[in-house]
């Protein structure tokens, strides 16, 4: 069945590729990145917690399975609710959205956020470091390899945009914390908005980095409410948030919270000691999916795609509800010691692993093999230092948390490792 939300324009690849397949556009890129190495690292990759300390944590494979289920029931609650814009013949793609929602923590480097914050530091004058430029950087460059080099994924434009959460260029902003891309990325949005130019009042970084087609706003969407809900279950289940907690929490802020966020806290607190806390979380995600609706708008791209005529509104009760949920998560999870000690272990590890490769591949030419074959020779062979840094940047972002550590221990811990381990 044709999609007539969807044009030649949304579909054309990157590069020319044949047409003949069973599957649309949007399944072949889903399914190619259902089926990469990045997407099976995220296994291994820090959500909230480390991974494989306890077997009912999330991690960003779990997480990001979460995040694309949200996004596709979006997409189909849309297409029931709003028939005066929507029909048979044309609807936002949940195959697409799909995808998006799958990739959208491809780039993430091993330990959260705690990671991406010092890899940006230590790439800073390199042109940092930002998840989401990275899983730009990979999709379009390094899924694939042969022998010798890297490819990306040929993505689709409609897909290579619903990843496209920041549209602002590192150079183009005065240091920036993250929210931006590469600035050698700039082709790639060049090829998105094929050849548009942006108009003067959508140039500030706040309006640029806003400005985002509906799959990606859906995407975006469904990753907070699978990050507001879920992480919470998470953090009660493992003791970070307790009744006692949320009390004295309460305590506090008691006076600036609205009667609403009071609302919220005395619910939570009310299903901690009922033990309903698991299903009565859940069902949030339908009241937050429910709570979505679509507005026309017009933008500068309707001649060339139907991606941006839309916006994704949500109902303003759910949207207090679900930034209350991730304020929470942030003073009683995140600000603990317990995480900020596991977040400083991280960051003192991969500070040391860049440090040391910096030396030996960036900086000077080493003769030391501190990288798998693959890596070192791809390095080697480049000339240029700022890209053999993001090269470096590469193979850092790329590993699990468990990875980092045993590299970590055979840089530098003498009692650690043989000749016979070769993982």
């Amino acid at each position: 069945m044709k999609n007539n939300f969807y044009n030649e324009f949304d579909i054309e690849r990157l590069n020319e590729s044949p047409r003949e397949d069973y599957r649309s556009p949007f399944q072949i890129d889903r399914d190619r990145v259902i089926h990469s190495s990045e997407f099976r690292r995220l296994q291994g990759k820090t959500q909230v917690f480390l991974p494989g300390e306890y077997d009912f944590y999330r991690t960003r494979l779990t997480h990001s399975i979460e995040v694309a289920q949200i996004g596709r029931s979006i997409c189909n609650y849309i297409s029931k609710i709003e028939r005066d814009l929507f029909d048979e013949d044309y609807f936002i793609d949940p195959d697409l959205v799909e995808a998006a929602c799958l990739a959208h923590d491809l780039g993430h480097p091993p330990f959260g956020h705690a990671g991406e914050r010092t890899l940006h530091k230590l790439m800073k004058s390199y042109g940092g470091f930002e998840g989401n430029a990275q899983t730009l950087r990979l999709i379009t460059e390094v899924f694939y390899r042969t022998e010798e080099s890297r490819r990306g994924m040929n993505p689709c434009r409609a897909f290579l945009d619903s990843v496209l959460k920041y549209k602002k260029m590192f150079g183009e902003m005065d240091d920036p914390f993250n929210h931006f891309l590469y600035d050698y990325q700039k082709t790639y949005l060049d090829f998105v908005f094929g050849g548009e130019k942006f108009p003067d009042e959508i140039q500030p970084e706040d309006k640029l980095n806003n400005f985002r087609s509906i799959e990606c706003q859906i995407m975006d969407w469904a990753d907070d409410t699978a990050y507001a809900v879920n992480d919470l279950v998470d953090s009660i289940s493992g003791g970070f948030i307790t009744i006692a907690k949320l009390v004295s929490y309460g305590n506090k802020n008691s006076g600036r919270f609205t009667d609403n966020e009071n609302k919220y806290l005395e619910e939570m607190i009310e299903w901690i000691k009922a033990g309903k806390f698991k299903a009565k979380f859940g069902s949030q995600i339908g009241d937050i999916i429910t709570a979505c609706k679509i507005k026309k708008r017009s933008t500068f791209m309707d001649a060339k795609t139907n991606r941006y005529k839309y916006f994704l509104e949500v109902d303003n009760e759910v949207f207090e509800k679900v930034q209350f949920y991730k304020n929470l998560s942030v003073e009683l999870v995140f600000r603990s010691p317990q995480l900020h000690q596991l977040e400083f272990k991280g960051d003192f590890m991969i500070s040391k692993i860049f440090n040391v490769l910096e030396e030996n591949y960036i900086q000077n030419s080493g003769n030391a093999k501190l990288v798998p074959d693959f890596s070192h020779n791809i390095i080697r062979n480049e000339k240029d230092k700022i890209e053999r840094a993001r090269l470096v940047c590469d193979y850092v972002a790329g590993m699990t948390d468990s990875h980092a550590m045993r590299n970590y221990k055979r840089l530098f811990d003498p009692d650690y490792s043989s000749l016979v381990d070769l993982v």
